[in-house]
């Protein structure tokens, strides 16, 4: 990834944070592919290292901050831990559920070996208690629009829960989906957080803008109005 490239995905930056818009099929972080991360070409872009404060899987797009010193990322880590931080997706599926908004909460269990979550309506050992607020913002001829507020923090936590009601994320064969899309990705994206800023202790929120060169994407940014009612 060139310098011109990172700097096309940066969002937001000052001297303690710094926030990017992660394509989708870019790895957060180095993995067993070899291929340049988003972490390592930020940490290029910038010259010092970045704390990793979260992470967005390789075919979901969206927003990805990182901390550009470690007192502000243990003032940041502080504040998920103490439910501060909001994290709000959108994704599209190809089932609508029961009920146009609500709560979802299951009890999921990672696979390592297979890289995937499996969600469980009973609690048992070694099992993580997982929550989401959703609401249907818009539906197309075949696809339903999702606005998600995470409320926890789990391995493939939306992937797996929408799943688990039967709504896999489009192009999220891993989970459900009757296939893929060509390029990899799923209709999944990291859209907006908010945050007490680490150093005014100001409410920050940025928000990544959607992916290019998608219909479904385009059809929805075109409806401004819609996502400033979120």
């Amino acid at each position: 990834m060139s310098q011109i490239s990172i700097r096309e995905l940066l969002l937001y930056k000052d001297n303690q944070l710094i926030a990017f818009n992660k394509p989708a099929g870019l790895p957060t972080q180095a993995d067993k592919t070899g291929d340049v991360s988003l972490l390592q070409a930020a940490q290029n872009y910038v010259k010092h290292p970045l704390q990793l404060l979260h992470r967005i899987d390789r075919p979901v797009s969206g927003l990805l901050l990182f901390a550009q010193k470690e007192s502000s990322a243990r003032a940041l880590r502080r504040q998920w831990e103490q439910g501060l931080v909001e994290k709000t997706y959108l994704a599209f599926t190809a089932e609508r559920p029961p009920e146009d908004e609500g709560l979802l909460i299951h009890y999921l269990g990672k696979s390592k070996h297979h890289n995937r979550s499996r969600a469980f309506e009973e609690e048992a050992p070694h099992r993580k208690r997982a929550e989401l607020q959703y609401r249907i913002l818009a539906s197309t001829e075949h696809y339903h629009l999702w606005e998600i507020r995470l409320l926890t923090g789990r391995h493939h936590q939306i992937r797996a829960q929408l799943s688990a009601i039967g709504c896999p994320v489009k192009g999220d064969v891993k989970y459900g989906a009757r296939r893929g899309n060509k390029d990899r990705s799923i209709h999944l994206h990291a859209w907006k957080i908010s945050l007490l800023h680490p150093s005014t202790q100001k409410r920050l929120e940025i928000t990544a803008p959607l992916p290019q060169g998608d219909a479904l994407w385009e059809w929805i940014a075109q409806k401004e109005w819609l996502l400033q009612q979120s």
